[in-house]
């Protein structure tokens, strides 16, 4: 038997928050949200949480386990504790009900610093099936940003947050590094004007908790470090960067029809 010991606070009803403990039956393989499933169905249908994919894919059930931010749907039970399990919601967010934190102005953060990719190309420019070149190495570049799934566990973590409430947390800045390092993207004074506004970047000192609790291998400390250095070297930067050009597509060609220069040699085989 596992003890469940779980953060209960309902801002409608509830002076403050306290601590319910739950007794489970937990093996080797229970998972987190598996373990507050039966407490819900079998001793408190009251109890609340978010999920969704049950996958590690949406991000929507990272609690605080433990004192560790982690995704409620692919943390065993067993991997934190075998005896008590504390949980708790996600910290630096206010609560809507006991699990569930409230990620909407985390997500205002992100929208503020424009996570899209902006282009000065006229829309008309996409109506003739032309692409964005990019090659594999500049894909490379941003690939392991683009990997977030805006669960917010580093935002949990991350003790600028808990200092400085205008900052606005790995997640967002790092996203935003994600764009700016992308060649289809035109938009990095704009964001950067943004980030300038508030000193956002100033206030992180790398601490680095936002990294070691990603369950996606983000990094975001290292995208707002990526970050820093290119607005210090926008400042020295002699023309403006250019985003990638539209090129035009490549034509079809029959099957069949091959360039006799792109054909392998012949193979030749001894004694033949």
């Amino acid at each position: 038997m596992t003890t469940f010991t779980i953060k209960r606070y309902h801002p409608e009803s509830d002076a403050k928050p306290y601590w319910q403990s739950f007794e489970v039956e937990a093996d080797s393989s229970m998972t987190i949200l598996q373990g507050l499933q039966l407490v819900r169905e079998k001793q408190d249908a009251t109890l609340s949480w978010r999920s969704s994919c049950r996958m590690g894919v949406c991000g929507s059930c990272a609690i605080v386990a433990n004192g560790q931010p982690v995704l409620a749907c692919n943390t065993r039970v067993h991997a934190v504790s075998e005896k008590e399990i504390k949980l708790e919601p996600l910290a630096n967010l206010e609560v809507i009900k006991d699990l569930v934190a409230d990620l909407e102005p985390a997500m205002d953060h992100h929208k503020r610093l424009k996570p899209y990719i902006i282009r000065d190309d006229t829309d008309d420019h996409w109506e003739d099936g032309r692409e964005l070149s990019q090659t594999p190495a500049e894909l490379l570049d941003y690939m392991q940003f683009s990997y977030c799934m805006k669960c917010c566990a580093c935002i949990s973590a991350c003790p600028t947050v808990a200092m400085h409430a205008g900052f606005p947390g790995p997640m967002p800045l790092a996203q935003a590094h994600r764009y700016n390092a992308d060649t289809r993207d035109d938009g990095f004074d704009e964001r950067c004007a943004v980030v300038s506004e508030h000193t956002d970047l100033a206030h992180c000192h790398y601490a680095g908790e936002c990294s070691r609790v990603c369950p996606k291998g983000v990094d975001p400390a290292r995208a707002i470090q990526l970050m820093k250095r290119d607005m210090v070297m926008a400042l020295f930067r002699a023309r403006r960067r250019e985003p990638a050009q539209l090129v035009d597509p490549i034509p079809a060609s029959p099957i069949g029809d091959v360039d006799d220069s792109l054909k392998p040699p012949a193979r030749t085989v001894k004694g033949a």
